[in-house]
């Protein structure tokens, strides 16, 4: 099909892992290799956002403790009554299939500053780097040409989409931060919309399943991520040495801490490191929302001892896209231990 990325291309040009995909091992947040031999089912806390508006002053507290525990514990949790129609997030879903679905010369050639597309990793160096994947990353608030109809569609509904998902990302950034004392207009100030990138995912069926991911093991150098999925699942996260597959939620967004908020709360919070396994007969959609600062903020640990030094946000971004290209991989916050 013609609008197949080259990855079996890119894929005799990788030498193999030493190692099968579920031996293989990562790397910690904190640099340390971590075994990762077993795979376990997982259900994460699901946290029904109408409590906040219960005129019960109980009842909104012990959400938002809710909220804290899982982003404590396991960097990862859903939430319901959210706010974000199901309408919308299947209108998504359909534009975004019809953008994948463009001959892959056409997507090739999307390179603007609004938008633009990715397949596999350029820059892998063995097949477990190679993700099995392509992408559209797209500056939703930004104004952009609309090359054609399915495009213009597209556009809007992301727009629409983001529209929700930063308000909804504000109010839980801010939940969590009462637990640091942080100003409560700090993430007002710093994560305005224009700075806000949403992620077309979509994961091909792929041949060889049992030897490559359909993204590799990485966390998100944002401060909170909101993932829309569908029902296809794969996703798996990373929690105390051990691989956990993620049960997908029809009625639920999947909400995960990121790099910055893990800096920001000088470890309180966890950057949860997770990937997406291949499939070998079945593709899978995804849309994730990247709820992030201007690239001029400071991002400065709260607590003592400090265990991060301050960064702006471009100087992270910076640092990691030079240890991928040079490596395959992203380092991270080890680079900014103190």
């Amino acid at each position: 099909m013609d609008y197949e990325p080259p990855l079996p291309e890119a894929c005799k040009k990788l030498p193999e892992s030493s190692l099968p995909l579920d031996t293989r091992t990562t790397m910690t947040m904190e640099g340390k290799p971590s075994s990762t031999v077993e795979i376990s089912d997982c259900e994460l806390p699901v946290i029904d956002l109408d409590r906040l508006n219960r005129t019960d002053h109980v009842e909104r507290e012990e959400c938002m403790k809710d909220i804290i525990e899982a982003a404590k514990q396991w960097g990862f949790f859903q939430v319901v009554s959210h706010g974000i129609s199901q309408q919308l997030l299947q209108r998504l879903l359909l534009e975004q299939t019809k953008m994948f679905q463009r001959p892959f010369a056409q997507k090739s050639q999307e390179t603007s500053r609004t938008c633009t597309y990715k397949w596999g990793n350029p820059f892998a160096t063995n097949l477990k780097q190679l993700s099995w994947s392509e992408a559209f990353h797209i500056l939703p608030h930004e104004p952009a040409n609309m090359v054609d109809d399915h495009h213009k569609c597209m556009r809007l509904t992301t727009k629409a989409f983001a529209t929700k998902a930063g308000p909804l990302a504000e109010m839980l950034a801010a939940i969590l931060g009462v637990e640091m004392n942080l100003k409560s207009r700090y993430f007002r100030e710093n994560c305005l919309p224009n700075s806000s990138v949403v992620r077309l995912n979509r994961y091909p069926p792929c041949p060889i399943a049992k030897h490559v991911f359909g993204f590799m093991s990485h966390s998100d150098s944002t401060f909170l991520t909101i993932v829309f999925q569908d029902q296809v699942g794969g996703l798996q996260l990373l929690r105390d040495g051990k691989w956990f597959a993620v049960k997908p939620n029809p009625h639920a967004l999947l909400v995960n801490i990121g790099d910055l908020f893990q800096a920001l709360s000088n470890g309180v919070y966890k950057s949860i490191r997770h990937r997406v396994v291949a499939a070998q007969k079945i593709e899978r959609f995804s849309v994730a929302f990247f709820y992030v600062p201007s690239y001029d903020a400071v991002i400065e640990s709260h607590g003592t001892p400090k265990v991060y030094r301050s960064f702006t946000f471009r100087e992270y971004k910076q640092q990691t896209e030079k240890d991928v290209k040079e490596t395959g991989d992203k380092v991270g916050l080890y680079r900014f231990l103190l």
